[in-house]
């Protein structure tokens, strides 16, 4: 027997978000009537994580679901909107739900012309695409926005699916994710530089030398966020040009990680002296031996 308050759920485009979100508002009750897919990729999450859900044509799926989760690229989102609403597949009382970080309900206009209900709701984690991710969906933190009136169901449908819901206003998206992707992605970008830099002068395993290092150094800025002044080390705010400069010498051939580190170090060196972790003067030797970029 259907608890009361299940809905038809269809998921348009079964990527990695998509098929993972869709499984877990399945395991909490609701009944995914559809999902679309054309790489073989989709197919086959489709078949893991979503087994006996028909493959289906998006304007067909939208027509016969109750909420949408429109868990296309961020630039399609608009596009695919529009291109549906132009079908007239849209319909007064339907939800329909994004799961980009960028963008707001706002990209969800030509839908919400038509008088679906908006909602952004986007998790704040990474995806596998596989059964592991459902687990990890517990206690994530799920950004929401919404028009007033229903909110309240973008942040129940974050519950049902485990997570718990962060109201961001849609005008400070953009703000938000790019927080997420500097503080995550870059993250990425550093180690892995930091790694193969390593790796250069003939380290077999970076993985292993910069492991406790950066575990130690993530966990130690996030128990300081936001201010983690605290957790700040290493020649900048030591105010030791002389080291900094063997550095800059060093990455003289590495122009890519050459840049980066330039530009992390004065960030650091910034974030150091606000924080009075480092005096006027030895800020003024580490910007000088920085120098500019070229």
């Amino acid at each position: 027997m259907s608890r009361p308050g299940r809905l038809a759920v269809g998921v348009l485009g079964a990527g990695r978000v998509g098929a993972v979100l869709g499984a877990a508002l399945r395991r909490a009750g609701h009944e995914v009537v559809g999902a679309t897919g054309v790489s073989e990729e989709s197919r086959d999450r489709i078949d893991a994580l979503l087994p006996g859900v028909p493959v289906v044509e998006p304007d067909a799926l939208v027509r016969q679901a109750d909420l949408v989760l429109l868990t296309v690229p961020d630039d399609s989102i608009h596009a695919v909107t529009a291109g549906l609403a132009s079908l007239g597949a849209w319909r007064a009382g339907q939800i329909v739900v994004h799961t980009s970080g960028r963008y707001g309900t706002e990209a969800l206009a030509d839908a919400t012309a038509a008088g679906a209900l908006p909602l952004a709701i986007h998790p704040a984690m990474t995806f596998t695409g596989t059964s592991l991710d459902l687990d990890r969906l517990t206690d994530a933190v799920f950004a929401v926005s919404a028009p007033a009136p229903v909110l309240p169901i973008a942040q129940a449908l974050v519950v049902e699916m485990g997570g718990e819901p962060l109201v961001i206003e849609d005008s400070a998206r953009p703000a938000y994710h790019a927080a997420l992707v500097h503080g995550a992605n870059h993250v990425v970008t550093a180690v892995t530089q930091a790694g193969a830099q390593l790796a250069r002068i003939g380290v077999e395993e970076p993985g292993r030398v910069l492991g406790p290092l950066v575990h130690a150094s993530v966990e130690g800025a996030l128990a300081d966020a936001p201010g983690a002044v605290a957790s700040l080390t290493g020649p900048v705010v030591r105010g030791d040009a002389g080291t900094v400069a063997a550095h800059l010498a060093a990455l003289a051939g590495q122009v890519e990680m050459l840049h980066a580190y330039r530009a992390m170090a004065r960030a650091t060196a910034d974030l150091a002296l606000s924080g009075g972790r480092i005096g006027p003067a030895a800020y003024a030797d580490i910007i000088a031996t920085l120098g500019v970029d070229t």
